[in-house]
């Protein structure tokens, strides 16, 4: 059974083959994109198990999502089919450095996730459950289905594991701060961007923000700040992490790395720094490739960064 088990929804992602805006591209490659299934994929990688809970409709874009997550080793046993629903869709527009998304999601199949779609049983064989903010805010029943995991977690002794992970796009004119405050003081172990800790506690500095988790009892904490390096804390010390070195050319799906090499650290005992760099190089990795698991490394892969090897190529 998966050692660590998240839920939310993953969509279809057309990305451009050039830079530009959208209406000058006719190209395009056909990728995935959530950023709990990331999260699942990259703990798969780099050699644990993960559960990934979500809806997809039934069509080819659904497929393709399926296939593809199952084909990374993620278990989807709990991926319900609808067909009532379709899968959710994200265009990427890519030019000078940035990256921005469209999307298409509204009503899909992943939107309507409730508490009904989840097997108790099958939650209560993961050793962590990972949640982020994206999930509850897509509908009131994907809240739901998210305040429940955390409180069955909660319940059941288990690891939570919160990223608020904030699209804007997505809160629309609601303002969901005290929700994901509420979430993130339920988790044992926080995951959240310097940027987001503003945002919700209304604190940057990243000393106060472990102190403010650890008063709430966060067992582990990463204080994430992009290509400028980030922190990470347990309730006994801090340590700052560099950036790992890399070339990057995309970086969606780099925070979701991080969280997975952090998350796979926690799992096998690591120190605090070794779980922080194992994070880092995984994030630092995932930039080097367009799409957003495609970077993730292998075990093998973290394993040779760790020890600074180079990997022969021929």
């Amino acid at each position: 059974m998966p050692e660590i088990i998240t839920a939310g929804e993953t969509m279809a992602v057309m990305s451009p083959r050039e830079q530009g805006p959208l209406r000058y591209v006719s190209d395009y490659k056909l990728r995935m994109a959530g950023a709990e299934s990331n999260v699942a994929v990259g703990i798969c990688k780099m050699g644990h198990t993960a559960g990934w809970i979500s809806r997809l409709g039934e069509d080819e874009m659904g497929a393709f999502v399926l296939n593809a997550t199952r084909g990374e080793g993620v278990d989807c046993q709990n991926v319900i089919i609808d067909e009532a629903h379709r899968t959710g869709l994200m265009l990427k527009e890519m030019g000078n450095g940035e990256t921005k998304v469209y999307y298409y999601r509204e009503n899909s199949a992943a939107s309507h996730l409730c508490p009904d779609d989840l097997d108790e049983g099958y939650l209560a064989s993961a050793k962590i459950i990972h949640l982020t903010g994206i999930t509850p805010v897509l509908s009131k029943s994907c809240e739901e289905t998210c305040i429940a995991m955390a409180e069955f977690a909660k319940k059941n002794n288990m690891m939570l594991s919160f990223d608020p992970n904030i699209r804007k796009k997505l809160w629309k004119d609601r303002d969901y701060s005290s929700l994901m405050k509420e979430l993130l003081y339920k988790a044992d172990i926080a995951l959240l961007g310097k940027d987001e800790a503003e945002q919700i506690l209304g604190i940057s500095d990243p000393e106060e923000i472990v102190g403010i988790l650890r008063e709430k009892g966060v067992k582990y904490i990463a204080v994430k700040d992009g290509g400028n390096g980030a922190w990470v804390a347990d309730q006994d010390s801090m340590e700052f992490m560099a950036p790992y070195p890399c070339r990057p050319v995309d970086p969606i799906g780099a925070g979701d790395a991080f969280n997975a090499g952090f998350l796979c650290g926690i799992l096998e005992g690591k120190p605090l720094a070794e779980c922080g760099r194992m994070a880092a190089i995984a994030g630092a990795l995932a930039t080097e490739t367009p799409g957003d698991i495609e970077g993730y490394p292998s075990r093998k892969q973290l394993e040779m960064k760790m020890q600074s090897e180079k990997e022969i190529y021929r």
